[in-house]
């Protein structure tokens, strides 16, 4: 009976491990089919254009006549809404971790961090609204000329998206850091800001920088936020009150369906895609290398 028993346990623990596998193989084959069709479409796209004029021209009109590819534009407007989203989200989302991993109090912290992390739950398009309806006119009150359509208001909207990552992250990596260096601290006469910000904040810097570079790649890949609230205007400029397009949003334009498959038009949504996934990898990359270079070890 104690040998069936064994059989059964073992033929169990086989069929999880198999269901464990194939999940696990699941998610590889997926991620590298996508990764394939966008390197086919995007190489089919650049046998028809160069990839110089491509990554340098500053004209974007791939739907127009005459046509351009030069991607800076998009590429551009995804810069301005990463740098004002960041403005907002990195010092609003740093203070409010630092508050709640060493000033507020249990129950105060059981009541904000739920609340916080609402906002991760709203869904991005009800951002995008809310920045057409309620933000473009508060900016619009300011500076009367202020577009309907401007990259203020979607920076702001992002900004706010992407504080309760920035928040959460920085509160783990605080509260990863071991009481003893704070108590130590403490023991020498240090005060609780001073102990926050010269023993807790830097021993936890490689999860804090992490947390903003992922940050930033979360703003770098909203969609429907900035297609509602910054236009479809691809332009470099530096004026915030103007509309612009970014990545995400001209590939969001072109799915649409008015464009023939097969086209140059229709495959330069991949070849954006393409751009945008090098992007998005490379700053995941640099998180883990930031990571993995300032990481403290303690015993």
């Amino acid at each position: 009976m104690a040998g069936a028993g064994t059989r059964k346990s073992r033929a169990k623990e086989e069929l999880i491990r198999f269901v464990l596998f194939l999940c696990a193989f699941l998610s590889i084959l997926t991620t590298l089919s996508i990764i394939s069709i966008l390197a086919w479409e995007a190489y089919s796209f650049f046998r028809e254009v160069r990839v110089f004029d491509f990554l340098s021209g500053t004209r974007w009109t791939p739907l127009l006549e005459p046509r351009s590819f030069g991607v800076l534009p998009l590429v551009a407007g995804t810069l301005q809404i990463v740098v004002g989203a960041s403005l907002i989200a990195i010092p609003v989302g740093l203070a409010s971790a630092i508050y709640l991993a060493e000033f507020a109090s249990a129950r105060v912290r059981r009541v904000l961090k739920p609340v916080l992390e609402i906002l991760a739950g709203i869904p991005t398009v009800v951002y995008g609204y809310f920045a057409l309806t309620f933000v473009t006119p508060l900016i619009a009150g300011i500076f009367p000329q202020t577009q309907i359509f401007n990259a203020a208001s979607a920076s702001i909207v992002v900004g706010i998206m992407v504080l309760p990552m920035t928040a959460s992250l920085c509160d783990d990596a605080l509260r990863a850091v071991p009481e003893s260096l704070r108590q130590g601290a403490f023991a020498l006469g240090a005060t609780q800001f001073e102990v926050t910000l010269r023993v807790v904040l830097p021993a936890a810097l490689s999860g804090v920088m992490a947390s903003f570079v992922l940050a930033a790649s979360r703003a770098i890949g909203e969609t429907m936020a900035v297609t509602l609230a910054a236009g479809a205007t691809p332009k470099m400029t530096l004026n915030p009150l103007e509309s612009i397009q970014t990545m995400t949003a001209y590939i969001v334009q072109v799915s649409l369906g008015d464009t023939p498959v097969g086209t140059v038009e229709y495959q330069t949504i991949f070849a954006v895609a393409a751009l945008l996934f090098a992007i998005t990898l490379s700053m995941n990359i640099i998180a883990h290398r930031v990571l993995a270079r300032f990481r403290e070890v303690y015993e």
